[in-house]
């Protein structure tokens, strides 16, 4: 990321060590991260994981045994849903679940509420993983995490500092992106706080580059990059659909991001189509 001034240095690390003394993810959330991760870890592994949570398990195979998947069989136990799924569809589910906790007290101030950002990362998530699938991106279950997770950032604000956020979201107009807004309220942005806590949560490289740089890819210097690009065109595409992650349209178009995956406006318009499809085929990751 760009560098940080001192000032602004201070006030985010003091609100990353707050955020990482009370630990707003779930312990098990950040262990089947950890396990999901490891090459040298295995199924049995994660079903060891997630039975330590009994709530976490009974969503994560409500949803596999939804509509999402059309399975023929219903799946009655995790090791079967993992051998189903694979280990990084079944982190992502978990994931999800997860960080929705986060989401459950629906506060909010004109024109945002947390309802509508878990709206937005969710649809991001979906549409980053289309987007992916559709330039030939290998890794798309780990670009659906990114766009999940990207703008976390925003939702740690409106929980450690929240006066001030309250106060900016007020403030909010077209004029300046809300990194800028961010910057001048509080004295970082969403994209450095993001990052920060994802790394002292222990989130993978290419989750914490897609937090740090997806609105700006031209600092990013990688291997991460066409994820960064997936995310940021799908936060635009949701953005222009309705979707916008603070309620108001501040994203400005990533010409970056569009010319690096030879993205049309006509393939803009067919994605931001079947994202609909998308979206209603996995409505209960909304609900997870």
């Amino acid at each position: 990321m760009a560098a940080v001034s001192a000032s602004t240095g201070s006030a985010l690390e003091n609100v990353v060590r707050r955020v990482h003394d009370i630990s707003s993810i779930p312990q098990v959330a950040l262990r089947v991260l950890e396990v999901a991760n490891d090459p040298d870890s295995s199924a049995s592994d994660l079903k060891e994981v997630m039975e330590t949570d009994a709530a976490l398990s009974a969503r994560v195979l409500r949803y596999v045994n939804s509509s999402a998947y059309a399975v023929r069989t219903r799946i009655t136990n995790l090791q079967q849903a993992i051998a189903y799924l694979g280990m990084k569809q079944i982190r992502n589910i978990a994931l999800t679940a997860s960080v929705a906790e986060m989401f459950r007290n629906d506060m909010g101030v004109e024109p945002y509420r947390r309802s509508s950002l878990w709206k937005h990362l969710v649809s991001v998530g979906i549409c980053a993983r289309l987007i992916a699938m559709r330039c030939k991106i290998a890794a798309f279950e780990d670009v659906f995490l990114a766009g999940l997770l990207h703008d976390i950032g925003i939702i740690l604000e409106d929980q450690y500092v929240h006066p001030k956020f309250r106060q900016m979201i007020m403030a909010l107009t077209p004029e300046k992106s809300l990194c800028e807004w961010e910057r001048q309220f509080l004295g970082f942005d969403h994209a450095e706080l993001g990052e920060a806590v994802a790394r002292a949560w222990g989130f993978p490289e290419n989750v914490r580059t897609s937090i740090a740089f997806h609105h700006n890819a031209a600092l990013y210097r990688g291997e991460q990059i066409n994820i960064i690009r997936c995310v940021a065109v799908a936060n635009l595409i949701c953005t222009l659909k309705g979707m916008p992650s603070v309620g108001i349209n501040l994203v400005r178009v990533p010409t970056w991001a569009l010319q690096g995956l030879n993205l049309t406006k006509a393939d803009i318009a067919v994605m931001a189509e079947d994202l609909d499809r998308e979206i209603a085929q996995n409505a209960m990751l909304y609900e997870l």
